[in-house]
């Protein structure tokens, strides 16, 4: 088994401990089973999809303005 450490805030570690002694678990098997859970049935979305996904959001009719013109004004500020 791989072993992580991360910085959490006090507010979230405390939440996490509360939930492990509810579930009576250890806070490693609390912390396990909810990053187990967060990834199940999640396949990584790719960039296209990604894309779809967001241009799906904008409603019909509303014209786009171009990504290199964006880029452009950027640049020329």
């Amino acid at each position: 088994m791989g072993e992580m450490r991360i910085r959490i805030d006090e507010s979230l570690l405390t939440k996490l401990e509360n939930l492990a002694r509810a579930h009576k678990r250890t806070l490693e098997e609390e912390v396990n089973e909810r990053l187990s859970a967060s990834v199940a049935d999640t396949p990584a979305e790719s960039l296209y999809d990604a894309a779809v996904r967001i241009a799906a959001m904008t409603p019909k009719g509303v014209v786009q303005t171009d990504s290199v013109e964006i880029l452009r004004e950027l640049r020329d500020r």
